[in-house]
């Protein structure tokens, strides 16, 4: 199992995350593009962060929303939100060539995140921007019911997916993340967290808000690189991961 991790979202003099801290225990590193957070210099300097610990780089677009962090939704036509998402890969693609390194795969960020898994309009508006700038590029997308139907649609743009899931956010019923507005949206103990991850490794489900157990097939694993414990979390995350997949590994060796 993969983690990733929303990285290089300080913006000028403010600082956000602890990226360097935080990189040495994540495999993927979602990086901001400078539309809700990031800066041609804070980009480059998380691209060479990354291939300093051989991280896979992964593009981070937003709707343009510096004041509130790309976390308020904005209705934008298709056209537009094209351009606006190939525009941002864009311009990490030319910083990670600057530095013989490249993006690997793309993953929204915030509102444009949520939105497109509540409305596959706006998720196929991501497939079409994606595919049309390089098919080669996996779109990292939530590990949701509708999975099948996902895979599908990225077919029709001839796209790979790679599912998330989270290891620090409630879920609903219907396999989205509870709201930040409501309460315990956010997993505040490293008990949960731990407990939410080797659930999701060890049985490929995860407990609702209301005790359903939802089935979920995750390619990857969300991280947090923020927050006061932020770096103990993630590092508690790595080591529970790695022995969860040695014991897998001597369980299958030993049949």
């Amino acid at each position: 199992m993969k983690l990733n991790c929303d990285m290089g979202e300080a913006f000028g003099a403010w600082p956000m995350g602890l990226d360097d801290q935080i990189m040495p225990y994540i495999d993927q590193a979602n990086v901001a593009c400078g539309f809700h957070a990031a800066d041609p210099l804070t980009m480059a300097n998380t691209v060479a962060l990354a291939k300093q610990h051989n991280v896979t780089i992964g593009a981070h677009p937003a709707y343009p929303d510096l004041v509130g962090f790309g976390r308020r939704n904005m209705d934008i036509a298709p056209k537009e939100l094209k351009a606006i998402i190939q525009y941002q890969i864009g311009a990490l693609k030319g910083i990670c060539e600057s530095q013989n390194t490249q993006v690997d795969y793309v993953k929204p960020h915030g509102a444009l995140y949520n939105t497109m898994m509540a409305d596959f309009a706006v998720l196929e508006t991501v497939m079409q921007a994606v595919s049309e700038l390089d098919a080669t590029l996996p779109l990292m997308v939530m590990a949701v019911p509708e999975a099948p139907q996902i895979q599908k649609m990225a077919k029709k743009y001839g796209l790979q997916v790679w599912f998330e899931a989270f290891s620090d956010r409630l879920y609903t019923d219907e396999g989205r993340l509870m709201p930040r507005k409501e309460p315990k949206a956010v997993h505040g103990s490293f008990d949960l967290i731990e407990k939410q991850v080797e659930q999701l490794c060890e049985t490929g489900t995860l407990t609702t808000a209301s005790g359903k157990r939802l089935a979920v097939h995750a390619d990857t694993i969300c991280v947090h690189g923020d927050g006061e414990h932020a770096v103990d979390a993630v590092r508690r995350i790595r080591t529970l991961v790695e022995s969860l997949t040695l014991n897998q590994s001597s369980n299958t060796s030993a049949i």
